[in-house]
């Protein structure tokens, strides 16, 4: 097996060469935020949608633009608004009087990365169209069916704050998201440094594609190859049965978990961690792999109780219990 894991090792380093060369692309616009930039990177290699929650002006927007940029992908935004309909977002038919045909009008949703800004402030028909062509990757316009592009990934924020007129999206629709990442705000020596290169009139510097999205899917293809133990298979399932059962780990927290993960968490865990020693540029996972991106797929997948809350337990609380529980192999 150790032939096997140095050849995997040798693909992984030629394949994700790149990966670099965007960190270093969107550094040049983006100060810090290096907690987003690589989850947005482990979105790409495994083709799982990203949640983004934090307050404006933490370069939410920004990121995702930049990052369509250096790797040569179609990007597009939608602002999401309470008047927003289904047609806004995957296309209509628009019909022609001269001769009464129809001609398809593709929706925004036509991109390689779609940034669905404040997805929250549109009704939940509108949050549904978006959420069917993520699932599918396709979207249907009258009787035709056309495809999404391929990379196709879906970035949606939140805003923590003004939750006034929003419309939270239900638990079933924000388990379709792969990850959920909770955006901080920078330290005092990242502000000042953006301060210095971002409080200017003019435009920042230009932006180099370094990569393609051909280069992505070829790295999915390696992504997959990347070698994962059956003991750390194994602790992926127990962290996963804990959110769901948390007595089989000897866990009082029962009373504070009203719904656990679901089994979509255990391949989405599985995919990230592999996706994260790919960016790592290992070619198989270690058990610390699963911790670091534990938080980002299970912190949506926990249903908390009204226990929980009048104690003031947060899902981020009872996830990081029970990674500190499961035994780690």
């Amino acid at each position: 097996m150790s032939t096997n894991i140095a050849a995997i090792n040798e693909s992984v380093k030629q394949a994700s060469a790149w990966t670099q060369l965007v960190r270093q692309e969107i550094s040049k616009v983006i100060v810090g935020q290096t907690y987003l930039i690589e989850r947005l990177l482990v979105g790409l290699l495994t083709g799982g949608h990203v949640l983004l929650e934090g307050v404006p002006g933490l370069a939410k927007t920004l990121s995702v633009r930049t990052l369509a940029k250096t790797i040569q992908a179609d990007f597009s935004r939608i602002q999401f608004t309470a008047d927003l309909l289904p047609a806004d977002i995957v296309g209509t038919l628009i019909y022609n009087p001269k001769d009464g045909a129809f001609t398809t009008k593709k929706g925004p949703v036509f991109a390689n990365l779609v940034l669905a800004d404040e997805i929250n402030r549109a009704p939940a028909k509108v949050q549904s169209a978006l959420l069917e062509a993520m699932q599918e990757h396709q979207v249907t316009l009258g009787d035709c069916t056309y495809a999404l592009p391929s990379p196709f990934l879906v970035l949606a924020t939140e805003n923590p704050i003004d939750q006034e007129g929003t419309y939270p999206l239900p638990e079933a629709q924000v388990d379709r998201f792969m990850l959920k990442l909770k955006v901080g705000y920078p330290t005092r020596e990242e502000e000042r440094l953006i301060l210095d290169t971002r409080a200017k009139t003019k435009e920042a510097d230009s932006i180099n594609e370094v990569a393609t999205p051909q280069q992505i899917l070829e790295a999915r293809d390696v992504v997959d190859s990347v070698y994962i133990d059956d003991k750390i298979k194994d602790y992926i399932v127990d962290i996963v049965l804990a959110t769901r059962n948390p007595s089989v780990q000897k866990l009082d927290m029962a009373p504070y978990i009203q719904f656990g993960a679901s089994p979509r968490a255990t391949i989405a865990l599985t995919l990230a961690s592999k996706a994260w020693a790919f960016l790592q540029g290992r070619g198989y996972v270690t058990p610390q792999d699963v911790k670091t991106i534990g938080m980002d797929v299970l912190r949506h997948r926990v249903i908390t109780t009204y226990e929980a809350e009048a104690e003031e337990l947060t899902s981020e609380d009872i996830v990081q219990k029970i990674f500190d529980t499961v035994d780690v192999p």
